[in-house]
């Protein structure tokens, strides 16, 4: 299975591409779509949709793992960054891509085995699991690679308990 993960984020959308072959994980690719704040919204969300089909299309995954938009105490913040989501869904609809939506602590929790986790533990856990021998870098890489990883965890557990997958 090729699972492609996306961290959305209107300045910054994070994705990762995962290849998974029974309990085993590579990395086939990651990477950071950045938007300008002074561009206009319409056209960063342009942005993030083409550069996520794009990748859709070079790495032809066969799922979709994204986080769920954290709606702290900066309203504004989640707004944005749910537009950015959206763009991404639609990508992934368009693809028709089979997506899974997890929530940041549930991706922490698959991934290092706490939903507490800190930026660094989730890196150095996603640079473990995938044999890297570096951290992936930004951490919107690594969360988005860090949602692939809980997604095929997810995926595989449901597989073996006989559910249906989502």
């Amino acid at each position: 299975m090729v699972i492609l993960g996306i961290d959305p984020g209107l300045a910054h959308t994070g994705w990762g591409v995962v290849e998974q072959d029974g309990s085993r994980f590579r990395c086939a690719a990651y990477g950071c779509i950045t938007t300008e704040a002074g561009q206009a919204l319409a056209g960063r969300l342009a942005a993030i949709h083409a550069d996520l089909t794009r990748v859709i299309a070079r790495y032809a995954p066969t799922a979709c793992a994204i986080e769920s938009v954290y709606f702290g105490s900066n309203a504004k913040s989640a707004f944005a960054t749910g537009q950015a989501r959206g763009v991404a869904v639609l990508a992934t609809a368009d693809a028709g891509l089979a997506l899974g939506e997890y929530g940041p602590a549930e991706i922490k929790l698959a991934v290092v085995g706490t939903g507490s986790a800190d930026k660094r533990q989730v890196q150095y856990m996603v640079r473990t699991i995938l044999g890297l021998d570096h951290d992936p870098r930004p951490d919107h890489a690594a969360d988005a690679l860090a949602a692939a990883i809980c997604h095929a965890n997810s995926h595989r557990a449901r597989a073996l308990a006989g559910e249906g997958v989502r």
